[in-house]
């Protein structure tokens, strides 16, 4: 026919031309479309053409087919169809609201105006923390010694409360990526359209705040680490961590997990052997056995079942959380979709990939929807996410501060080192704010953020429910 031939395989989509596809997801009087497949549809559609043009020709093709040449017949159609067609545009909407950050499109509704202003308000928190959190004062280690920067223990010495605000945090963090941006991730933009620069100007920023934070967690767990001037202190630091990668991983918290296990597996923390030589290593053993990466992470994978199974039988909120380690379900949304072709020799969209992307994509939503059960303690958030940390030199410096090198490459290396830190630091007291001035403003921007936090997360989840 016009649209061309859908192929099916035990009554499964697995190819179609895209007009085909389009049709499909139009709604006439007596059809609407299955909830599976306009999840899908849509969600990998930015693959072959921008949505706005999509939602143009969906438009124009539901008002089209209810045309008859009777003016009268005509409006009893249109009357008919066109609750349908606002459930589509609603369901569209709701799932997908980054899509309509788009200026022509933010007129759709008020509703999902105040959808994206929810996520406009999370990305500028965000933005704040960043930099707030990136002005690191001259000398974190001196600053230690005086006691003007206090450490994790001095903030939570509970591994249990720890784990469980990382939890928030990533539970915030997670409720406000929109599944298009994995997939937003991937899409390339056909050369030969005219509308210039879309998909580069719709950054995948929430999806890249929270990758981000994973990154921010693994440098501060190394930063506390490198802090203490005495041994049993960084032995201590060391031990806490444990505990709290173990309760990460009692609770479902994997991406809390693997981010502080990669924090004590730098290169300068690794070194530290006299640090490490008081620690008891066996539970860390367990979980870097968990997290494992050879055999693709099935360690990793194996509990991430359990923890998804646990979920889907859960008789409260807690065993109701899930949370991937976020870098490895991107890659394995990545290398689906590069692995497998987009279309067909015959020119058809593979549905069949499309039906996978969403299957992947649909977990994830799953597991975002979940409310953190725990109280909040925003003294300790206000630590986690503004604390400033070292910078990977800083890091090796500290080291050496910690632990003298232990061969000519690294006496060299500390040599440089200290020479490049000496040359920036002079720079940074000519330019920075007063340590005083700079702890005013991180309390008073982490406050804001922690309130808005809160009431964006709650009114995110109540817009979305």
């Amino acid at each position: 026919d016009t649209y061309g031939e859908m192929c099916y395989h035990d009554n499964s989509l697995v190819s179609a031309s895209l007009e085909a596809l389009i049709q499909h997801l139009v709604p006439t009087v007596d059809y609407y479309p299955d909830r599976s497949y306009v999840f899908t549809f849509l969600l990998s559609s930015r693959l072959f053409l921008h949505p706005y043009e999509l939602m143009t020709r969906v438009c124009h093709l539901c008002v089209e087919q209810q045309r008859s040449g009777d003016a009268l017949l005509d409006k009893i159609r249109f009357r008919e169809v066109a609750p349908k067609l606002v459930q589509l545009l609603t369901e569209w909407t709701e799932t997908f609201p980054l899509v309509y950050s788009w200026r022509a499109m933010q007129q759709m509704t008020q509703r999902l105006i105040k959808r994206l202003s929810a996520l406009g308000q999370y990305e500028e928190a965000v933005a704040a923390l960043n930099a707030v959190a990136t002005e690191r004062p001259a000398s974190l280690k001196s600053k230690q010694a005086s006691g003007q920067r206090g450490d994790v223990l001095s903030t939570c010495d509970d591994p249990f409360v720890l784990a469980q605000q990382l939890t928030h945090i990533e539970l915030d963090r997670l409720s406000f990526i929109g599944p298009e941006e994995f997939i937003q991730t991937f899409a390339m933009k056909d050369p030969l359209e005219n509308h210039k620069g879309f998909f580069r100007k719709r950054k995948t920023s929430n999806l890249e705040a929270y990758v981000n934070w994973f990154n921010r967690l693994s440098y501060l767990v190394a930063t506390e680490i490198c802090m203490p001037v005495k041994k049993k202190h960084r032995a201590r630091i060391i031990e806490f961590f444990i505990d709290v990668a173990q309760e990460c991983f009692n609770i479902g918290n994997f991406n809390s997990l693997m981010a502080i296990i990669t924090g004590m597996n730098m290169s300068p923390i690794a070194r530290l052997r006299k640090t490490w030589s008081k620690v008891n290593t066996d539970k860390f053993e367990i979980l870097e056995h968990q997290m494992d990466p050879s055999s693709n992470f099935s360690n990793y994978r194996t509990a991430l079942r359990g923890a998804t199974q646990r979920s889907e039988t859960a008789h409260s909120s807690q065993e109701k959380i899930v949370i991937p380690f976020f870098s490895l379900l991107i890659k394995d949304i990545y290398f689906l979709n590069e692995g497998c072709a987009s279309r067909l020799a015959n020119g058809h969209i593979n549905f069949e990939k499309l039906w996978e992307l969403a299957k992947q994509v649909s977990e994830f939503l799953v597991w975002r929807q979940v409310i953190c059960p725990f109280d909040r303690d925003r003294r300790i958030l206000q630590y986690l996410v503004t604390t400033p940390v070292f910078s990977e030199d800083e890091l090796h410096l500290a080291s050496y501060e910690s632990e003298g090198p232990e061969n000519n490459m690294e006496k060299d290396s500390r040599r440089s080192l200290r020479w490049a830190w000496t040359i920036a630091s002079h720079h940074n007291r000519s330019n920075s704010l007063n340590l005083s001035a700079k702890m005013k403003v991180i309390n008073k921007v982490t406050l804001v953020i922690c309130v808005l936090f809160s009431r964006s997360s709650l009114s995110h989840r109540e817009n979305r429910s």
